[in-house]
């Protein structure tokens, strides 16, 4: 019996800081909690599908692209480049091209292929990234900006259009992960792990 209330003594104040943290996080133990909705370390299985729009139409001859070729930023005297925002999906999602980590859905990629933003007058100038495509090939950023970055030796740029969304990405350490772009001719899209945000990027070589 005494050895019994020896143990009580000893346990009561670490049952008394479980309960304490218990209730300090709204019931949630520390390091529970339910996962993130965007971001969080989640990492898509697949890319996003192509949009209808992008489809070409059966027995249909193929359309000449006359959208205005893009830039690399605006000119001295001339208008910013637009930035890339889409309405919040939910309540807590970001204003910006993101993908649900319950059911891997890219919100906000639906533009089409004749998206004047992403329209490249050499598609693939530089040839096509091999580093590796899809949740299984993972990467560390190693430096740079959205003009240039790069990790193992490949060099990327950032679509002018979407610079706003890469504004809080750590070029020295946020993981990414390339997907092939279905719509955007010349295009990847490279997603981040940490916030659960995409942008649309050019492969620049190695």
């Amino acid at each position: 019996m005494l050895e019994q209330t020896n143990v009580k003594k000893i346990l009561r104040p670490f049952l008394l800081m479980r309960v304490a943290a218990f209730a300090q996080h709204g019931g949630e133990p520390r390091g529970g909690g339910k996962p993130a909705e965007v971001g969080g370390g989640h990492i898509p299985a697949h890319g996003p599908a192509p949009t209808k729009a992008s489809k070409p139409a059966r027995n249909s001859a193929p359309q000449r692209d006359s959208a205005p070729a893009r830039e690399s930023g605006p000119a001295r005297g001339q208008q910013p480049v637009a930035e890339n925002h889409i309405a919040a999906d939910k309540n807590g999602h970001p204003e910006l091209p993101h993908v649900h980590a319950k059911n891997d859905q890219w919100v906000g990629h639906n533009t089409g292929r004749d998206d004047p933003h992403y329209h490249t007058d050499q598609p693939f100038a530089h040839g096509r990234f091999t580093g590796g495509i899809g949740a299984q090939h993972r990467f560390r950023l190693e430096g740079g900006n959205r003009e240039r970055f790069w990790f193992n030796n490949f060099y990327w740029d950032v679509a002018p259009y979407d610079y706003n969304i890469v504004g809080d990405w750590n070029w020295s350490g946020d993981e990414i992960v390339i997907y092939d772009d279905p719509d955007h001719i010349g295009w990847y899209l490279a997603y981040n792990s940490r916030l659960g945000t995409y942008a649309h990027v050019e492969y620049l070589g190695s």
